[in-house]
């Protein structure tokens, strides 16, 4: 019987796609990373920026100041303009 792994099956409950800050003040930037490497396989760009949206959700609530959640909202918004185009 072949593993979930093996499916290709996608929990949706997990955090598929990480998002981080990095950079000092006018350099900050977000960051991703997969969490699983064999998920990139399995993902079209549409749900590869619908992750990554909600991985900035997640991101900006614990942004430590308001420059950061300025630049996590500004992500934000440009990725759902990148998935409006998309779709």
């Amino acid at each position: 019987m072949p593993s979930i792994r093996d499916m290709n099956i996608i929990d949706e409950e997990s955090d598929l796609v990480k998002a981080k800050t990095c950079g000092f003040n006018a350099d900050q930037r977000i960051t991703y990373s997969f969490s699983e490497s064999y998920h990139s396989l399995c993902l079209d760009k549409k749900d590869i920026v619908a992750k990554e949206i909600q991985a900035c959700e997640t991101l900006i609530n614990y942004a430590k100041s308001e420059s950061e959640k300025a630049i996590v909202a500004k992500e934000i918004a440009e990725l759902r303009m990148a998935l409006d185009m998309l779709t």
